[in-house]
């Protein structure tokens, strides 16, 4: 299995239960994946659940290595031919955020969505007996409008901020889960809607100290049906910040999909893999989860992962 988050290790449990020696390679030093980085703490209690479902697992036979980057450290053609690996799960996840290309994007103080959840969940930034840095911003901007957004704005709004949520459409058109943004809204974020961000400012020292934003109205529909949003010319104005989080989604990252030779991916950069068995374009490797749908619900993860267990024994099996 390569990646400890619920998608691998679903898989790896029911391939335990099966009597199969599993292994899991995790590339960070904590199990968990998504469920460890990427969910807060106020919305996923890691010692009262997580902890506890990695410790089934482990019950279960199944071992995890830790500080494993596959693609690095070794790649899958080593898994299988040097290391004895009859198959392999790919559950990697999708963990490569995407940004935005405007000017001041560089500057101290702005971070992807899944760094700022990362420093704060896995590395217990909240903790003031913790090392780990993070900015504690006193004014805080998340760039985006999805369920990710909505718990980077809440985790800084618990870090002490002052938390913008900025949207370049309307609230009817905002991805986030609407309990999300009513829970949000309720603990004071707010909303700066039909705002676009065109530059970020940067100060003498390279930190941020503000962001230039333009009203956005909405056109006509596109490709997906959603109105598209149009700038209102002249409209531009700017907002006093120190911190800009950037939550515009994430693909997966392209290490392992550029280390394993025969291995299929699409033009969003995600792995092709059979719905019904997590089967890949490489014989004995499968995959599921985010790595091959793009980021979507831990729910779905799971799901892939049982699927691909159930293909991994049949495929096991005819051998």
């Amino acid at each position: 299995m390569i990646g400890s988050g619920p998608a691998g290790l679903t898989c790896a449990g029911d391939l335990a239960k099966m009597g199969y020696d599993v292994t899991i390679f995790e590339a960070l030093h904590e199990p968990g994946g998504v469920l460890i980085y990427g969910i807060p703490e106020f919305r996923l209690p890691k010692s009262e659940v997580v902890a506890k479902e990695i410790e089934n697992v482990k019950s279960l036979g199944v071992k995890i290595e830790t500080n494993v980057v596959i693609g690095k450290a070794g790649t899958i053609d080593e898994l299988m031919e040097e290391e004895g690996f009859e198959a392999v799960f790919i559950g990697s996840g999708a963990g490569l955020p995407r940004f935005m290309g405007i000017p001041g994007e560089q500057a101290n103080g702005v971070f992807s969505a899944n760094e700022f959840l990362t420093r704060n969940n896995l590395m217990k930034a909240f903790k003031d007996d913790y090392d780990t840095p993070i900015m504690k911003g006193r004014k805080v901007a998340v760039v985006g409008g999805g369920n990710v957004a909505m718990d980077a704005a809440r985790t800084a709004l618990r870090l002490g901020a002052e938390v913008h949520i900025v949207y370049r459409r309307s609230e009817s058109e905002l991805p986030a889960r609407v309990e999300e943004v009513h829970h949000a809204k309720e603990e004071g974020i707010i909303f700066d809607l039909l705002t676009n961000p065109t530059e970020i400012l940067v100060d003498e020292n390279g930190w941020v100290k503000g962001m230039t934003c333009i009203r956005m109205e909405l056109g006509e529909p596109d490709e997906s049906g959603r109105r598209s949003p149009v700038e209102i010319p002249g409209s531009e104005f700017d907002l006093e910040l120190d911190t800009v989080i950037m939550s515009l989604g994430t693909s997966p990252n392209p290490l392992i999909s550029s280390t394993t030779k025969g291995l299929e991916i699409n033009r969003r950069k995600c792995i092709v893999a059979e719905e019904e068995n997590g089967a890949t374009s490489k014989p004995g490797v499968f995959a599921g989860g985010d790595a091959v749908t793009g980021a979507a619900t831990v729910i779905l993860a799971m799901g892939a992962g049982k699927a691909a267990a159930k293909g991994i024994d049949e495929y096991l099996t005819s051998k």
